[in-house]
């Protein structure tokens, strides 16, 4: 079984190119802050973010085995994934997933990893944030007829 493509003005591009692409045409009337990625680091598949409750974040932290950046306010944590890490993944409320790390203000980075690249690992931190917010990870869910 192969790769999904569609062509575009004689290119090829994978399914996942064109989901990328289409995330990428959305937009609204007013431009809003994205998280951006330190001087220094590289983000090779993009970035999103995952934003919770800032009252959430320290015990977040503590459970994931490797932290990416992480920005906060007084309101909220955010974590930088790689592009696409919502693929199959229902993140609990009240976590938000922000695509493109549109987010609506420009909080101030926590902590920034050593190294280049600045992602949290995405299945990690769900695991970790549904087990702070008692949720079951969607894939470990009973299927209802």
């Amino acid at each position: 079984m192969g790769v999904r493509a569609a062509s575009v003005g004689g290119q090829a591009f994978a399914l996942d190119t064109l989901v990328r692409l289409s995330r990428g045409l959305r937009s609204t009337d007013a431009p809003s802050p994205r998280l951006s990625v330190p001087e220094g680091m590289t983000a090779p598949v993009g970035c999103d973010a995952v934003q919770v409750p800032a009252r959430f974040g320290p015990l977040v932290l503590p459970r994931l085995p490797r932290v990416g950046c992480v920005y906060a306010d007084d309101a909220h944590w955010w974590w930088l994934v790689p592009s696409d890490s919502d693929y199959a993944l229902e993140w609990p409320a009240p976590a938000r997933y922000a695509i493109g790390a549109v987010v609506p203000e420009t909080p101030r980075l926590i902590h920034r990893p050593d190294g280049t690249l600045p992602y949290t690992p995405p299945i990690p931190l769900y695991l970790a944030v549904c087990r702070i917010m008692g949720t079951t990870p969607s894939w470990s869910r009973a299927v209802t007829a």
